[in-house]
């Protein structure tokens, strides 16, 4: 598992962001977008002022994708024709009139998302889910990261573990996740963790997920900045108390059993002679990169077990490479899509991944 940072310093950095954020809601007849030098600018008129913050690359992807632009034309027109792309956003802004979130964080546009969004706090969230982790006995918090998206605190038990082999012993755990900037749900994800070699998979079986939909803002404003209020308050405690029940079920012995079990049975079941042929089947379904594949098929072969249990350990140890801390948390919960693809009846192995992979489509 790929290691972040200390819960220490994660609560630093979530207290940054927290004193360096600002949401505004705005008709977007009242923005703006200019490009310079390959730098878009988002400007907001408020009642008596503008504002003006640059655009990260998040949000031009979801302007991309709200004004129905061509992400690939979008890019084209940002780096050849940046006054086109201006005037195609402006012009589309003005015609779909709207209100429109607009996240801020370090002097930057970091999320440009609908009214109706739900603010889920990082720090509020840790704070919430903390004393539920200390509740559980043998529970240690062994990775934790915030990114530009992600959010993410990774949880083992270890009072709950059981063996898949000789000497092969895995571990019950959870992984937390959220998303501010409208990139994902928040998530209590059942985890298995490896000892042997520290991989984490996550099981796709029994997630939970709980959705940024929140009331529509009302008011009548041009633009203007929200914050929290009484209201949001006593809705906040109402909706943290139920992730609260989410992670104290979250590792449950049942469940990681039932895991287990799966995990031990994908031993029985070979995924062929060629282990590059099955990782580029894997890659395409998967949509790998170049780095991915060639780490996915070095720890394949090193790990001499061509079994489906050898390529979900293959591409769990590989996230352990990737330099991007939500992409090698993607990988393991590829492992676990892996692990969730339905066993086969046969009482004959498998004959290669291409079952596995037109199983998954």
């Amino acid at each position: 598992m790929k290691q972040g940072r200390s819960l220490m310093d994660l609560v630093s950095e979530l207290e940054r962001q927290r004193n360096m954020r600002k949401d505004y809601i705005a008709d977007t007849r009242n923005l703006e977008i200019s490009t310079d030098e390959g730098i878009s600018t988002l400007t907001m008129f408020l009642d008596n002022t503008t504002e003006s913050f640059k655009i990260n690359e998040t949000t031009h992807q979801q302007i991309s994708s709200r004004l129905q632009i061509p992400y690939k034309y979008y890019q084209k027109m940002r780096a050849e024709y940046p006054t086109l792309l201006d005037e195609n956003i402006n012009c589309w802004l003005n015609k779909r009139a709207e209100k429109r979130m607009i996240r801020i964080l370090d002097g930057k546009v970091r999320a440009f998302l609908s009214d109706r969004y739900r603010r889920i706090d990082n720090l509020e969230l840790l704070e919430a889910v903390l004393p539920i982790i200390k509740e559980m006995k043998g529970a240690e918090i062994i990775s934790s990261e915030v990114t530009p998206t992600n959010m993410y605190i990774k949880v083992i038990n270890k009072k709950l573990k059981a063996q898949v082999g000789l000497n092969d012993i895995v571990q019950a755990g959870l992984v937390i996740s959220n998303s501010e900037v409208g990139l994902g749900s928040l998530k209590v994800e059942p985890l298995i963790y490896r000892l042997i070699c520290k991989n984490g998979l996550i099981v796709k079986d029994h997630a939970q997920k709980r959705y940024h939909v929140g009331r529509q803002i009302e008011n009548d404003d041009s633009a203007y900045e929200i914050f929290s209020d009484e209201t949001l308050e006593a809705d906040d405690k109402a909706f943290f108390m139920k992730v609260q029940d989410t992670v104290r079920c979250a590792v449950d012995e049942t469940k990681f059993n039932l895991g287990v079990e799966k995990l031990i049975k994908t031993k029985q079941e070979d995924t062929g002679s060629d282990p590059v042929k099955t990782v580029e089947l894997l890659a395409d379904k998967y949509l790998l990169n170049q780095n991915e594949r060639g780490g996915i098929l070095r720890h394949f072969i090193l790990g001499s077990d061509s079994s489906r249990y050898g390529l979900i350990n293959a591409v769990t140890r590989a996230s352990q490479d990737i330099e991007d801390y939500t992409r090698a948390t993607e990988l393991e919960r590829i492992g676990g899509e892996i692990l969730s693809i339905p066993l086969t009846k046969n009482e004959n192995t498998m004959k290669n991944i291409t079952n596995l992979v037109n199983l998954a489509m």
